[in-house]
């Protein structure tokens, strides 16, 4: 966070707030109103600015030698090296949590929901084959209470560290009147690097390529309006139930707040080592409303359900809501984060790749002749 300001000091009426206690002088004179401050608003320079303080230690471990200058300019500085590419592009991506701030909300904890935000920016940009460079943050609340802002603010330095790009700034915003003073939103913008070259997508993939599935960390950050619905609302489940489904003793709401899964280094480390065609991250729309973006025209990508079960999150979320297959698989990520087409003869060096550095890894499918379509085939694996 670069630094605080406000974007609407207004009360939920419109009016600037309460009229405050006259003081009255010694002297027995008729009173006079106290001035008004910032703060009569609903704002506080000096809550925003010990959060920035809190934050510093933890955004500097997100520099890389690039980065210019220190936290707390108008801008963040990037030193380009222009040098490394023979015609570089830029990628740039934004997005949110959605409503997985709710739960972070009712249960007080606000330390991973960063992480969320970094993931479902930095690995929109690796999908095309981009190294993340440096993420800029917003945070909106109803009042900027600083060690609050600093748990949220920690988890999106943690998020960039795992990414290995930079946290170049930010902005957080009170916005009293707008927002409850518990209430918050986050944002995030990333830019990232790629040669014009080696940029991935449709135009790479080849009738035979294999396509590999790379395992969720459970629900990542999308379907939570439907989740709270389902299980919240209709089902009256309680954050705090232990569902043994779960393991270890794990509660409903240490379950829907699990950090998503972030792949950037996975990925760009499987471009250095095998023959990448193509990367889909799996976020809103579910596994086929992702994976056909990455299809060109003629072919077609079979996904077999067979090959994975998914997270029991999931059987959950279904059976409490009744919920049809295919609304499912166009809601959530069911135990897929990301898809990787690779060349067939990569196949096995990548799933071997991607097991060394910890992530469970499978063939899940092919490319075959087709029309642009996902076919997904089979049934999942159930317990």
């Amino acid at each position: 966070m670069t630094h605080v300001s406000e974007r609407d000091s207004a009360g939920s009426n419109g009016a600037e707030g309460p009229e405050r206690t006259p003081w009255t002088a010694s002297s027995g004179r008729a009173g006079r109103k106290r001035a008004v401050t910032y703060a009569d608003a609903g704002v506080s320079i000096h809550a925003g600015d010990r959060a920035v303080e809190l934050l510093k230690t933890k955004v500097k471990k997100t520099t890389r030698p690039e980065v210019m200058g220190d936290l707390g300019g108008f801008a963040g500085l990037f030193r380009l090296n222009t040098a490394k590419y023979r015609s570089p592009i830029l990628a740039s991506s934004t997005d949110g949590v959605g409503t997985k701030l709710v739960i972070a909300q009712q249960l007080d904890i606000h330390d991973t929901i960063g992480i969320d935000l970094v993931a479902m920016v930095v690995d929109d940009l690796v999908a095309c084959g981009a190294e993340p460079l440096f993420l800029l943050d917003y945070i909106a609340c109803g009042e900027v209470v600083p060690d609050k802002v600093a748990e949220i603010g920690a988890g999106i330095a943690d998020g960039c560290r795992y990414a290995g790009c930079a946290l170049l700034g930010g902005e957080t915003a009170e916005h009293p009147g707008v927002l409850r003073p518990d209430e918050y939103d986050v944002s995030a913008t990333g830019v990232g690097v790629v040669e014009e070259s080696e940029i991935l997508g449709r135009e790479r993939v080849e009738i035979g390529d294999a396509v590999i599935a790379m395992r969720s960390s459970g629900l990542h950050s999308n379907g939570y309006s439907l989740v709270r619905h389902v299980l919240l609302g209709a089902g009256r489940m309680r954050l705090d139930t232990v569902v043994d489904d779960f393991g270890k003793q794990r509660t409903l709401g240490e379950e829907l707040l699990t950090p998503t899964k972030i792949y950037a280094k996975d990925c760009l480390g499987l471009i250095e080592e095998t023959d990448i065609r193509a990367f889909s991250h799996v976020t809103g729309g579910g596994i086929p409303g992702n994976l056909v973006r990455i299809l060109p025209e003629h072919v077609d990508a079979v996904v077999d359900r067979a090959s994975w079960r998914p997270q029991p999150i999931f059987d959950l979320i279904q059976a409490k809501g009744r919920i049809e297959d295919h609304e499912m698989e166009a809601t959530f990520n069911m135990g897929v984060g990301m898809f990787a087409i690779v060349s067939s003869d990569d196949a096995d060096r990548a799933m071997a790749y991607l097991t060394g550095r910890g992530v469970e890894a499978w063939q899940v499918g092919e490319v075959i002749d087709g029309t642009g379509q996902v076919q997904m085939v089979g049934q999942y694996t159930r317990g």
